[in-house]
């Protein structure tokens, strides 16, 4: 298994390209705001083909550079449909104006070939099987994706902006909810084994056990107690 990750733009974002070897069709998680010139790096380095885009959420910081690159590929977008307005009007996504001069040139609209995520569904992609889970909360088409445990490697979560190490996504934009970020919470993360690496859509990886120990918001949940109010939340 080969995951190539980075983070891109103004907020970090971490995008990754995920392929069952070097040299092998490949998958594209999330290329974000300026991540177009990393992706085709990561490409060439690593000698592959993207057959996808997939995106676990439609903040600009995770979809800015989906046309660019879907388009130099001829590869197709996978979205949830809660979120697809938001590659076409990125900032009614946040409730405010975007920054265009924090942001720079901005490439906005869909790519030629959108298709629709549903809860629970098997993307078998580039000879990978992605398995979707609707994960609302951060906003109201947030998906996770995961990978089942391999000879090489153990069981992946690819969780966007709905957990962080040590912290949560934020649900203060619109279509953001507390109330539904804690029941994916419980329904999506909770059920994972400890060794479960989970790769975010900002900052470092994790682990659920790591994370089941010490982050505030699981460890509130899994005692059905509710969210800690104090603690940090992250992502734009």
């Amino acid at each position: 298994m080969l995951i190539a990750g980075f983070p891109a733009g103004a907020w970090g974002t971490n995008c990754y390209l995920v392929a069952p070897a070097a040299g092998e069709e490949c998958v594209i998680i999330d290329p974000g705001h300026q991540a177009a010139e990393g992706v085709e790096e990561a490409l060439k380095k690593h000698r592959l083909k993207p057959v996808a885009v997939v995106l676990t959420h439609g903040h600009i910081d995770h979809v800015a550079s989906v046309v660019p690159v879907c388009g130099a590929h001829d590869v197709p977008a996978w979205i949830h449909p809660e979120d697809r307005y938001m590659m076409n009007d990125p900032g009614r996504a946040l409730g405010r104006s975007i920054g265009m001069p924090l942001l720079g040139e901005l490439t906005v609209g869909e790519p030629d070939d959108v298709k629709e995520l549903t809860d629970g569904a098997q993307l078998e992609l580039a000879g990978l099987e992605l398995t979707v889970s609707h994960a609302p909360g951060h906003t109201k088409g947030s998906v996770t994706f995961s990978l089942p445990e391999g000879s090489d490697i153990p069981p992946i979560l690819f969780s966007g902006d709905l957990l962080f190490a040590g912290s949560i996504g934020r649900t203060d934009f619109p279509g953001g909810s507390m109330e539904d970020m804690l029941e994916s919470l419980a329904r999506v993360v909770l059920p994972l084994d400890d060794s479960t690496v989970v790769l975010p859509g900002h900052q470092d990886y994790t682990t659920i056990g790591q994370e089941r120990a010490t982050n505030p918001y699981l460890r509130q949940v899994a005692a059905g107690l509710g969210a800690h109010a104090d603690a940090p939340r992250r992502g734009m």
